[in-house]
């Protein structure tokens, strides 16, 4: 029964992907691809009201994400409940906690996105 479980929550998840992804929808100005200044291979996709992360080792992990003002708010979620997801959010782009994670928005403009938490900065470009 709980192997069926996962497997509608994938399939669902699949679903609500596709359908978001159609258009930029709430992105705003966040949608499409962005990849992580000085780190290859690491990238954050927004769409919709979700976000996908994705490294040169082709993991990803999927999230919904909320703009709001110059604060992004990013819930990651692990499908198959894999540490290997938080390891791929939290250690390869230093961002966590894992499921409720909070950055400001330094700068957004055209090509640039620069997120902080603290005294710790991301800068990202439109892949």
């Amino acid at each position: 029964m709980a192997r069926f479980c996962k497997y509608i929550v994938l399939l669902a998840s699949a679903v609500f992907l596709l359908t978001s992804c159609q258009e930029g929808g709430e992105a705003g100005s966040l949608f499409g691809q962005w990849r992580l200044m000085d780190a290859d291979g690491k990238y954050v996709s927004f769409s919709g009201s979700v976000c996908l992360f994705r490294n040169a080792g082709r993991r990803e992990v999927n999230g919904q994400f909320r703009h709001s003002g110059d604060s992004l708010f990013i819930q990651c979620v692990s499908v198959r409940q894999d540490p290997a997801d938080t390891l791929l959010v939290e250690n390869d782009f230093g961002f966590s906690p894992f499921t409720d994670i909070r950055l400001k928005i330094d700068r957004l403009d055209g090509d640039n996105l620069v997120v902080s938490r603290g005294d710790r900065k991301w800068s990202f470009c439109l892949y």
